[in-house]
């Protein structure tokens, strides 16, 4: 058999800071208090902005070169797969003009657009075309750039940071890549979306003025699709892939309150030690926060990870392998 093996991992976050202090100072008179009120439900104090003439691919450049640095060449790579809801146009592919960025000249290209769930089902779609050798390696970034779609008059933005991170996987005879879980409901499309721009309602001098080309949160999601979903999705997978959930080494989570992450960890009776946690440094990376957590926890050689991710729509999508 062949499998997906995890060669490196990386992590870009850009330099332009904005603070949870400075959002305060914005937004003191037209909606007081409302910054410390997100802060302590979701542990985030600060995040970062790309330059303003940057796209989405150019925070995934980035985290790309990372992950290749000293391992291969781009012109090394098979597949190059970008995970993520904030592209760069909404056609093409933002993976292709990643492609053409990187240099990776004889690579083939797919983005997947599942929200915040993009990232670990990326990687579930890489490691089924090494496992049936249509490549032989895969270059798996997830970027995010939301605060470029966001009114940043709406308190809402207080939750986007930008960045990005990547994996490089390659086929191997030895176990890496396990399995792969997934969930959905539809019911809940509209709830926090991007109104116009798309096909159901295409951009219009109407829409742009009325902010429906913006993303909003119209309704907010019950605490119970991330508190019973995150856990659900562990135990499918460890029930499907002969591992008890115990022996998880690192359970790498959508970084969007510490507090659902303490609670799932609690359910599944794990320490919480063993899920990094990083929206307190960058905000909500979204897409990309997945692989910038776990280029933050470094995993070792040997350990079971489980990667789980949540986004709007509701998609989640949870990913186990064992690190080589």
């Amino acid at each position: 058999m062949r499998y997906a093996t995890l060669r490196s991992t990386s992590s870009f976050v850009p330099e332009r800071e904005l603070t949870n202090d400075m959002l305060r100072a914005r937004f003191a008179e037209r909606a007081p208090g409302v910054i410390d009120k997100l802060e302590a439900a979701t542990g985030i104090t600060t995040r970062f902005r790309m330059p303003d003439d940057w796209a989405t691919s150019d925070l995934a450049l980035r985290a790309a070169r990372a992950a290749i640095d000293g391992v291969c060449d781009a012109s090394d790579l098979d597949l190059v797969v970008v995970a993520t809801d904030s592209p760069d146009f909404v056609t093409p592919a933002t993976s292709v003009v990643l492609q053409h960025k990187l240099g990776a000249t004889r690579a083939g290209t797919f983005d997947v657009g599942c929200a915040c769930a993009s990232f670990p089902t990326a990687v579930a779609s890489a490691a089924g075309l090494l496992a049936t050798g249509c490549a032989k390696n895969a270059l798996v970034v997830g970027a995010y750039a939301m605060s470029k779609l966001a009114d940043p008059d709406d308190p809402i933005s207080f939750f986007y940071g930008d960045g990005a991170g990547a994996v490089l996987l390659e086929a191997s005879d030895a176990p890496g890549f396990l399995g792969a879980a997934f969930r959905a409901d539809g019911s809940f499309a509209t709830r926090w979306h991007i109104a116009s721009g798309g096909t159901a309602e295409p951009a219009s001098e109407a829409s742009v003025r009325a902010g429906r080309t913006r993303v909003r949160l119209r309704e907010p999601y019950p605490p119970e699709v991330n508190d019973d979903g995150w856990p659900l999705l562990v135990r499918r997978l460890a029930d499907a892939n002969g591992f008890a959930v115990r022996d998880i080494d690192l359970l790498v989570m959508t970084q969007v309150r510490r507090q659902t992450i303490e609670r799932v960890m609690q359910r599944l009776e794990l320490p919480l030690d063993r899920a990094p946690i990083t929206m307190d440094r960058w905000g909500y990376t979204g897409s990309a926060c997945i692989p910038m957590a776990l280029h933050h926890a470094r995993p070792r050689p040997g350990q079971l990870v489980v990667m789980v991710g949540s986004g709007v729509g509701y998609n989640q999508a949870a990913v186990a392998m064992r690190t080589r």
